[in-house]
């Protein structure tokens, strides 16, 4: 039967409210509605994922598409959109969603306005603490490492590249072609001591994906940022790495946190490594908590951690109390997101004496220059970029510094040129080769702020390195493929402009050339070579030296002691080890090739002549 119809307009043409026709069996569609709207939820969450906060934007988009989704399913049981009659009935449906979007708007606008830089700003500036300290002090002088080589060589786009290279090893495992390198994750860390990119693999594709999942990831590449050696590092005991941000479903990392913890919010997480000893290493997630400090949406920071184990998919949660004071955690190297930190550091130059300050005077208003690279201070890793006036122009007022485990930060007062500037001009000096110029990285020259650049040809490989002064990055710089000659150049054309570093160059590249600074712990042993041997091992050149006066083989890497690859048989040399001399292989710590007496002029026969 057909509905009824009912004229409700009056002459002077205006209309009454509709009448509201409920379709058939309408209570059986409205629990229709109700049960396909709960699906669509549980289905729209577990894809989107969603944090469970009144904090979380996303979760207020969350709330409304469900809403958005009973008044589709609505119009669709009672079969509004053929019989228009029954469109007063899907309106009257959807007030109650109506209602819950028209709230969920009026408490996003209320939050965004309790959050707004305008009535907060002084807040912002206080997300971050910054302690202004002395470079000279503050910035560890190269003469403090161990040695000027392991200044990193690499970016993170060159050390992708070079990570493709490890790819290849797979093939030892019958693995070949299955697997990429990530390209999102690529973070910089300290390992063994060393500046290091850990880089895991992923899925070349979907169909691979489909075939290795149920064993997992094999691996990671291990790339040394110094020596630009890289490494495929196979999981040992036939263990994998199960989740991580590659895998879908019940493995996907963001999924795995997700159903542990519904209400935090997270950042992007950084895959670390352990050092367990006997270069054994533990696979980790760290993946930041996020809150906001400010209002509702605004001053995000973080407040902890969890610390997800890559294979077995454990979690652990730490608070960023515990991450300061904890030393059993000080192997975690990056909490802070660089990005996150430029921004509370942002808001601090931008709104310290206040908001309109920021617009209309803008005294003392900085902001960090554009990029950032990484130091690595006594074993945290700090993320640093210059400070420059808003004004745009390329002059530098500092560098800030922040340690990206604890977030402390510190403010170096360093007048200069901006990094740009300092890649312009190092480009400048291989103008004819069309190199480019890598971010630069801070280095401390006896006093001196220094900008070291690698500079990499258009198949992105390193090909050589450039020195330029931050004070004068128009007038004092240096290039060279040798890094030795480059740190010579440089020192030359400061002493030229008269700024005085007293230092011996050769030594920082070369720490293990021959000297006489030998430690008092190092046991000489003086002899004549009589067997050479080499080794690869772990990626590296060994060199097996036997001396005439000892039965051991002492063995020294090619990169702690290039000059070993000149040896021959018969040389005599001075080898210098620590410890005992046990066993048939001895780690030597230097080697020194014995200098030949000159032989004395010879006297002339008439001294007439």
């Amino acid at each position: 039967m057909d509905p009824i119809k009912v004229d409700f307009s009056k002459k002077d043409g205006s209309r009454k409210n509709d009448i509201v026709v409920p379709p058939e069996r309408a209570a059986l569609k409205i629990i229709l509605s109700v049960l396909c709207s709960a699906v669509f939820a549980g289905l729209l969450f577990y894809f989107m994922l969603p944090a469970i906060n009144f904090k979380a934007i996303e979760f207020y988009i969350y709330l409304a598409a469900v809403a958005v989704s009973y008044i589709i399913f609505s119009a669709v049981f009672s079969n509004a959109l053929a019989k228009p009659e029954y469109m007063p009935y899907v309106k009257k449906q959807a007030r109650i969603p109506g209602i819950l979007i028209a709230a969920l708007i009026v408490v996003v606008a209320i939050g965004y306005l309790f959050s707004c830089q305008l009535f907060r700003a002084k807040d912002y500036s206080r997300i971050i603490t910054v302690t202004e300290a002395d470079f000279k002090q503050g910035i560890e002088s190269i003469e403090d490492h161990e040695s000027f080589v392991e200044v990193p060589r690499l970016d993170g786009d060159s050390a992708n590249q070079i990570a493709t290279r490890g790819l290849g090893d797979l093939a030892k495992f019958g693995l070949e072609s299955q697997f990429k390198v990530s390209e999102e994750n690529n973070n910089q860390i300290n390992l063994d001591g060393k500046p290091t990119r850990v880089v895991p693999l992923e899925y070349d594709n979907i169909i691979k994906w489909f075939y290795n999942t149920k064993a997992g990831i094999p691996g990671y590449i291990k790339i040394d940022m110094s020596s630009m050696e890289q490494k495929l590092v196979k999981l040992d005991d036939g263990k994998y790495i199960r989740y991580s941000t590659a895998e879908h479903f019940q493995y996907n990392l963001k999924r795995h946190l997700r159903f542990n913890y519904p209400t935090y919010m997270f950042g992007d997480a950084t895959f670390e490594v352990k050092e367990l000893g006997n270069e054994k290493y533990q696979t980790y997630w760290v993946c930041p908590i996020l809150d906001k400090t400010i209002g509702l949406f605004g001053g995000t920071d973080v407040k902890g951690i969890i610390l997800v184990d890559a294979i077995t998919g454990e979690c652990t949660e730490y608070s960023m109390d515990e991450i300061i004071k904890n030393t059993d955690l000080s192997w975690i190297d990056r909490v802070y997101d660089s990005d996150l930190v430029v921004e509370q550091y942002n808001y601090y130059g931008k709104y310290r004496d206040g908001f309109f300050n920021s617009l209309l005077g803008q005294q003392g208003v900085v902001a960090t220059t554009e990029g950032y690279n990484y130091i690595a201070q006594k074993g945290d890793v700090w993320m640093y970029t210059g400070v420059t006036s808003v004004t745009g122009d390329n002059s530098l007022t500092g560098f800030v510094l922040v340690n990206q485990r604890t977030k402390e930060t510190k403010f170096y007062e360093v007048a200069g040129g901006t990094e740009s500037s300092a890649q312009n001009s190092a480009q400048g000096l291989v103008k004819d080769l069309q190199y480019t110029a890598t971010f630069p990285i801070l280095l401390n020259i006896g006093g001196e702020p220094t900008y070291f650049m690698s500079l990499k040809d258009e198949n992105n490989i390193v090909q050589q390195c450039a020195l330029v002064n931050v004070r004068q990055y128009n007038s004092i710089s240096a290039n060279n493929k040798d890094l030795a000659e480059c740190l010579n150049i440089y020192i030359d054309e400061l002493k030229k402009a008269k700024v005085e570093v007293d230092f011996d160059s050769e030594s920082l590249v070369n720490p293990n050339t021959p000297s006489t600074d030998n430690s008092p712990e190092a046991t000489p042993v003086p002899g004549v070579i009589t067997d050479i041997r080499t080794a690869d091992k772990d990626g590296n050149t060994y060199y097996y030296i036997k001396l005439d006066s000892n039965a051991a083989y002492f063995s020294i890497a090619v990169k702690d002691n290039e000059n070993v690859v000149l040896l021959n048989k018969g040389d005599k040399v001075t080898v210098y080890y620590e410890g005992n001399a046990e066993g048939d292989i001895v780690a030597a710590k230097s080697i020194e090739t014995a200098v030949a007496e000159e032989a004395a002029p010879e006297a002339p026969a008439n001294p007439a002549e």
